[in-house]
């Protein structure tokens, strides 16, 4: 009976779906190449996998509006990474333990065992004494239709642990165990604990894998866990931490204690829309990451859900990247080599000189485009150089390369009459004798990537299409950019 309750619920929000997606889909602030959903709101990924030859993406979802609530499982698949084909929910809340307006079926993972693709998601229930999360089991023979697993939940909150701050369970397999990491909070500091199971069903509390002493925040959601070369790799996205969206800690791993000894930390990206990032391994052994394109802070509460809202949609995910490691341990994350695919209309100039008149730049049609240059850092005297992206009708988002204190900052404070801010991040220069620039534009985002994939800046804006000029001026002296390269980019969503 209960399977057949969430048939149901899914049936009806497929019907939601399905009398909305044209009118959705026709929105001036759609994406050409982000992931996103038809329609509804959209949080952060869950249960990315690869799985019987196909990739498989799983997503926080709301079908019904364009704003966080009643939370079931969107699910899409593809063969490309690129092009997308959207199959039925995959979950909707149906029990007592994930069934309440304010809750239903939180984040979580997915994993292939005995041939079948199991989900384990955080159900969020409230029975009148506040919000109640709980580990869950779903699983399915074809990959499309989930069963719920009659025992669940199968894991509860520990009891020195606030049942509302206990869940976005991570599972991997290691050897013949299976093990999970999960976001907690004790004592108002953050946590990220280890279980065990051998069958997926029956879990055992193994330790505290990490935890923060304060300077990380008072609690870790979407915690991920992997191995990378020789060192394991944690990520999650700590609440409390101020501007920290996303950050990675690397270090070593002992199975036996079950304890995370990090000496490495960093973030995965310092731009105001990124969050919740998910990894899984390729059948080719990269691993990828794909993170939500927004975060809980910056969520527009007090003045409306944003301009896509409007148009009955909310939400897509950041470029997939490729997490890679560099020798001293510290991490990049590149763009996938996949979206080289999606490129036309290409354009190359090997040196441009740039003075403090400035001069306009050549991407695509200026709205959806992806560029790359690099700066001559041995031939540029300028203090700063100021490339403007999105410009027309008197805006613009400014991206700022400090040479001179060291800084880089985008600021989309005048980038479409509603965005606001500025992320800002370190410039580190010195011994160095060029800076890696590359950018992907979309309808409502901008990426910036620098110093070889080291120092990102995800930033939504949501311009019109007047605003397709790109310009660029060196102020305080000269600037030379080499490898000019830019594209337009082909629709996967239109």
């Amino acid at each position: 009976m209960s399977r057949e309750i969430m048939q149901n619920k899914i049936k009806q929000a497929e019907k939601e779906i399905s009398k909305k997606k044209d009118d959705v889909q026709a929105g001036r602030m759609r994406q050409h190449y982000h992931f996103m959903p038809q329609t509804g709101w959209l949080n952060d990924p869950n249960g990315l996998i690869y799985y019987k030859g196909k990739y498989h993406f799983f997503y926080q979802y709301n079908p019904y509006y364009g704003f966080w609530d009643y939370m079931h499982w969107g699910h899409a698949m593809s063969e490309d990474l690129l092009h997308w084909e959207y199959l039925p929910l995959a979950l909707a809340p149906s029990e007592v333990y994930d069934d309440y307006m304010r809750g239903g079926c939180f984040s979580g993972s997915a994993i292939e065992h005995e041939g079948k693709l199991w989900l384990m998601y955080t159900g969020v229930a409230n029975h009148g004494n506040g919000n109640v999360q709980t580990q869950c089991i779903a699983y399915s023979e074809d990959g499309v239709h989930f069963t719920k697993y009659e025992g669940n939940p199968v894991i509860m909150p520990p009891d020195d642990v606030p049942a509302h701050l206990f869940r976005d369970p991570k599972v991997w397999k290691h050897e013949d165990t299976y093990y999970m990491v999960c976001g907690a909070s004790r004592n108002e500091r953050a946590q990220a604990l280890l279980y065990k199971s051998a069958d997926l069903l029956h879990w055992d509390y193994v330790n505290v894998l990490a935890e923060s002493r304060g300077e990380w925040g008072y609690m870790w959601e979407c915690p991920d866990f992997y191995p990378l070369g020789d060192k394991y790799v944690l990520t999650c996205s700590p609440m409390g931490a101020d501007d920290r969206k996303a950050v990675y800690f690397v270090g070593d791993f002992d199975y036996a204690t079950g304890r995370f000894d990090w000496k490495i930390s960093g973030e995965m990206d310092w731009g105001m829309d990124f969050y919740a990032p998910q990894s899984f391994e390729t059948p080719d052994g990269r691993r990828l990451i794909a993170a939500w394109a927004n975060e809980w802070e910056c969520m527009p509460f007090w003045k409306d859900w944003g301009p896509t809202y409007r148009e009955g949609w909310c939400g897509f995910f950041n470029l997939v990247r490729e997490v890679k490691m560099m020798p001293d341990h510290t991490l990049q994350f590149v763009p996938v080599e996949e979206l080289k695919n999606l490129r036309t209309d290409g354009y190359a100039e090997d040196r441009l000189e740039i003075g403090s008149a400035g001069q306009e730049l050549k991407a695509g049609d200026g709205i959806s485009f992806e560029m790359q240059f690099k700066i001559d850092l041995e031939k540029t005297h300028a203090d700063r150089i100021e490339l403007d992206l999105r410009c027309g009708d008197g805006k613009k988002t400014s991206c700022i390369f400090d040479l001179k204190s060291g800084t880089l900052s985008v600021d989309r404070s005048n980038a479409d009459g509603w965005s606001n801010g500025a992320s800002r991040s370190i410039l580190f220069l010195k011994g160095k004798k060029e800076l890696d620039v590359h950018i992907y534009s979309d309808q409502s985002s901008v990426e910036i990537f620098t110093d070889r994939y080291q120092n990102n800046h995800a930033n939504n804006i949501y311009a019109g299409n007047s605003q397709n000029k790109i310009q660029i001026r060196a102020v305080g002296g000269s600037a030379v950019l080499k490898d000019y390269r830019s594209y337009g980019m082909k629709e996967c969503f239109r």
